[in-house]
Parts: C-alpha cells; sequence; structure tokens
C-alpha cells in the first residue's frame, strides 16, 4: 500500500518539509500533568482556533489516527496524523499524512525547576503547490509561529487553572 496510510505513503510524509514552524511556552504544571493536556487529543480544540480534533481510529496512543479540522469561514482544511511516537511524559511525534498536510511533528515537555515545563511544538510540512505555496504558507496553515504561538499560550493557562486535561 502507498497511500497516506499505508507504509511507503507514511515514510514518504516523514520526511521533514520545508514548512518549519515552531514554538513554545513555559507551563506552570508538572511534566506529567502537561503532557496528559496536550494527548487529550479531543480537548486541544479548547486551545486551537476554529480546530475540531478526534481520535479516528485507535485510542489516542501510538498507531492511532487523529484528525483536526480548521474551518474559518468557508475555508476547511482537514488534517490528518498519524501518532508515530509516544515517549511519555516527554514527547510524542506525529506524521501529518493527508492529502493536504503532509510531514512530521513533535510536540515536546522539558520538566524545569519548581514543577515547570518547557512545551515545544515543532512541524516540518510538505509545502503544495511549489513556490505558490511556499509564498502562501502562512495563510494556508494556521499553524504559523503566531498563531502556534497563541494557541500554545492559551493552552498553558487552561493547564494552570486546572482546566485541561
Amino acid at each position: 500500500m502507498t497511500g497516506p496510510e499505508g507504509g511507503d505513503g507514511l515514510r514518504e510524509a516523514a520526511r521533514p518539509g520545508a514548512g518549519e514552524v515552531t514554538a513554545t511556552v513555559i507551563v506552570d504544571a508538572p511534566a506529567e500533568r502537561v503532557f496528559a493536556a496536550l494527548t487529550a487529543w479531543e480537548r486541544q480544540s479548547d486551545w486551537i482556533p476554529f480546530t475540531t480534533v478526534r481520535v479516528v481510529e485507535g485510542d489516542g496512543g501510538e498507531g492511532s489516527l487523529v484528525e483536526a479540522v480548521t474551518a474559518v469561514g468557508p475555508a476547511v482544511l482537514r488534517d490528518e496524523m498519524r501518532v508515530v511516537r509516544v515517549d511519555a511524559p516527554y514527547e510524542v511525534g506525529v506524521v501529518h499524512c493527508g492529502r493536504m498536510l503532509r510531514g512530521p511533528g513533535v510536540l515536546r515537555c522539558t520538566p524545569m525547576a519548581r514543577d515547570r515545563t518547557q512545551v515545544v511544538w515543532h512541524e516540518w510540512f510538505h509545502l503544495p503547490g511549489g513556490a505558490a505555496g511556499r509564498v502562501a504558507w502562512p495563510v494556508l496553515w494556521p499553524g504559523s509561529k503566531f498563531g502556534l504561538t497563541q494557541a500554545l499560550r492559551k493552552f498553558g493557562r487552561l493547564v494552570e487553572q486546572g482546566r485541561l486535561p
């Protein structure tokens, strides 16, 4: 099988693309709690704007397929991610394997002093549309640096307030 779900398609999608974006936040909570909140996939809808997230296959752990649908007005972007690695409470790796969004991503939790945790969200997307895709990248993916940072800040506030997971 060579489609997005097959071995060859997943291997191809797992190669880093040119659309690289990273966001970081410090959360005043222990890494175990922060990691649990990050991997409560459906709850990501609480902190990622315009997005509904659900597990469509599996239990949310390694091997699961997670779908995030972002809708802004009539524009809808469907993002399918295969969870490829879980190293609780430190890291979860995904491969975006849909038609439009492809490439690896990682969410890392680094424990710090005084029960604080640094969260790093890093993505390496393959850009559709060649040069036009590279120019349109910040518009096509709401996870641009600003959007990711704002989402992670909201995530941090919700964890610190005890509203996540």
